[in-house]
């Protein structure tokens, strides 16, 4: 049975934030307890905080209003002032975070470059700076599981890069904004993620449906300190139970249907690699991402895009000439059908 919308009037692909609050959600809202959570008050954040906690195998948790917050008030925790860290060079902190680490953490990056945005260990150790009076010192290595590329770390990789930092001391924040589905993709725990890095931030509103909020979780002393810079930063709130409690559900519910997004993200990307046309490297799709590009000798872009608006379908502009389209809750398997059916449609008869 199809889902109601909530006046959702287009199949959009654009991302898995796009996603709605479900009905059980909105009921949850309208009953969560609350209290001024800057006091530690508001009993929902209490219970979604130690809940995440739990889950990830860690001491505590802190409730925040994005994954950017979380990223920003890791880091900062983490180091000191003109301290360098190690991190991708497509990694979110750096493309997407407006800088944040260098404006407020006022840290520097050294960034690894490889074509699928993975990070190794002899790639740590070989930028470690030595302790020169002309050099930065290395404090942390930053990693992301699932990559924005739609890739998913193994375990194995996970873990060497954490030995390879303990090794010379250095802590590990993990930006895990997506990572129930790798874990997913993992066949693993969330937990067995978050054991190779000192403090995980994940974000409720990326394929949870929940409409606010990430969670940062670590040691008890490493939330204290992060608490207090989420006051400095303006991040302390009041009664956000009512917001909360959306993110308790999609915890304990939402996370465990996250294969369904992937199946369906799979299935679109093996219906893609049929047409011809189009360029779709099936095996990279390990989450809830497919990534495609039109041969334009074959397919006739203008019309495609003229037909996506038509049908009310939203995506983001290809980056070098490549489409991203992203799964979630509110997309299922017959709207996979109506953008191949779109795509089909703009091919170009040949003479």
């Amino acid at each position: 049975m199809k889902k109601e919308k909530y006046g959702m009037k287009n199949i959009d692909f654009r991302s898995d934030t796009v996603t709605f609050p479900t009905q059980e959600m909105r009921n949850a809202m309208s009953k969560a307890l609350v209290g001024d959570d800057v006091y530690g008050d508001d009993p929902t954040v209490n219970e979604l905080e130690m809940t995440a906690a739990k889950l990830l195998g860690k001491e505590a948790g802190l409730f925040v209003s994005s994954g950017t917050m979380g990223n920003l008030l890791s880091i900062w925790t983490h180091t000191n002032r003109g301290d360098e860290i190690i991190t991708g060079w497509h990694n979110h902190i750096i493309v997407h975070e407006q800088a944040g680490i260098a404006q407020i953490a006022q840290v520097m990056p050294r960034v690894i470059c490889h074509d699928n945005d993975f990070i190794y260990p002899e790639d740590i150790e070989k930028n470690i700076r030595p302790n020169d009076i002309h050099e930065p010192h290395t404090t942390l290595v930053s990693v992301e599981n699932a990559l924005s590329n739609g890739l998913v770390i193994p375990l194995d990789i996970m873990k060497a890069n954490y030995e390879m930092a303990k090794k010379y001391n250095l802590k590990v924040h993990l930006d895990g904004a997506r990572l129930f589905n790798a874990a997913v993709s993992l066949g693993c725990d969330a937990k067995d993620i978050a054991q190779y890095a000192d403090s995980v931030t994940f974000c409720l509103s990326k394929g949870l449906c929940a409409p606010y909020g990430s969670v940062i979780v670590g040691s008890k002393e490493f939330i204290d300190k992060a608490r207090r810079h989420r006051k400095m930063i303006g991040g302390g709130t009041r009664q956000v139970g009512v917001l909360a409690a959306c993110g308790l559900l999609a915890l304990k519910k939402m996370t465990k249907r996250l294969k369904q997004d992937h199946q369906n993200a799979k299935y679109l990307a093996k219906e893609l690699n049929a047409i011809d046309g189009i360029e779709v490297d099936v095996d990279k799709v390990q989450i809830n991402m497919v990534f495609f590009k039109l041969d334009k000798k074959k397919i006739n872009e203008k019309e495609f895009l003229k037909q996506c608006d038509k049908k009310s379908i939203l995506m983001n502009p290809a980056t070098d000439g490549e489409y991203r389209v992203v799964t979630h809750y509110w997309i299922d398997k017959e709207d996979c059908d109506i953008l191949l059916k779109v795509i089909k449609s703009c091919l170009k008869t040949t003479k």
